[in-house]
């Protein structure tokens, strides 16, 4: 194992970060696979899942190699700063692949990606809920011409649902997994745990899920029961609230509902408006705000259609 630093200068007299980065193995008998957790620094459950991942890592099986980012946003975690980095207030899952001469978060990403997962073949970019959202355990690859391969590690990593997104239907731009899809390495993000918690059970759907996909590359020799075949969605919808106010959910993840519900409701603080948040479609909440302070145009949920 080979460990060194990748570091980004701070600006306006604000601190820079030092990155750990770890190199595992060697390209020159396999494929090369790039991990990353913390992207976003309250997503505990995906940091801890790799790090007991590398813990009980037995290097000298490795057909290939890794290259790992435990801890993608350390500035955010030790400031316990979620969705943003407190340096610019940018979302670092955003701003992939980065600009090197960009804010701090854009050059963040810059680093990071040059580093760990350009050179790679596959990269597994692992996530859960923030410190306010609640999840149901899910996959997400991009339309792309590596999606067949970046579909198979979706598969691989064995969560209850798998989303396929297309570029121009997406809510969101700029993640680790879409801007490696976008430079020909198949790539997907894996999503499990939420309110700032470390639960044992999405750890360990993290390590296995880890495992899983360097399984079936052949990178580290293991066999694995197939895992259950995954809700397979074909879009989905981010609902925002119009207002500020208290967010109240009438669901929970991984509920199905059907187009006209109501699925919550927005009341102004001062108690004398309310607005009805209703599913445009039926669907699963896969994401849910679990924070009732929300405000205006605040992101609820998101609804995975099939």
């Amino acid at each position: 194992m080979k460990k060194s630093i990748i570091r980004v200068d701070g600006a306006n007299g604000l601190v820079g970060s030092e990155i750990p980065f770890y190199e595992y193995g060697d390209s020159a008998h396999g494929p090369t696979v790039s991990l990353m957790a913390g992207v976003h620094g309250c997503e505990y459950t995906s940091m801890l899942g790799l790090r007991t991942f590398l813990d009980t890592l037995d290097e000298s099986a490795l057909l290939g190699s890794l290259r790992v980012v435990p801890m993608a946003n350390i500035a955010s975690f030790e400031a316990r700063s979620a969705f943003v980095v407190p340096h610019d207030g940018l979302n670092l899952n955003r701003c992939f692949p980065g600009d090197a001469n960009g804010s701090f978060t854009e050059r963040l990403a810059a680093a990071i990606f040059d580093e760990a997962i350009r050179p790679a073949q596959f990269h597994v970019d692992m996530h859960a809920g923030d410190q306010v959202e609640d999840l149901e355990p899910f996959t997400i690859y991009d339309a792309s011409t590596v999606e067949d391969q970046s579909r198979s590690l979706a598969l691989a990593y064995g969560l209850g649902y798998m989303i396929r997104t297309e570029r121009s239907a997406s809510p969101i731009a700029g993640t680790s997994s879409a801007a490696a899809a976008e430079s020909g390495i198949a790539s997907i993000t894996a999503e499990a745990g939420g309110r700032g918690l470390v639960d044992e059970a999405s750890v360990r759907l993290h390590e296995e899920g880890v495992r899983r996909v360097l399984a079936m590359l052949g990178v580290l020799p293991a066999s694995f029961a197939p895992a259950p075949a995954p809700v397979e969605i074909s879009h989905w919808l981010w609902l925002r609230s119009t207002r500020g106010g208290w967010w109240s959910s009438n669901v929970r993840v991984g509920d199905a509902v059907k187009a006209g519900s109501v699925l919550g409701t927005v009341r102004s603080l001062d108690g004398d408006e309310e607005e009805e948040v209703v599913a445009p479609e039926d669907g699963y909440p896969l994401f849910l705000t679990t924070s009732p302070a929300v405000a205006a145009d605040g992101l609820l949920l998101g609804l995975a259609a099939r």
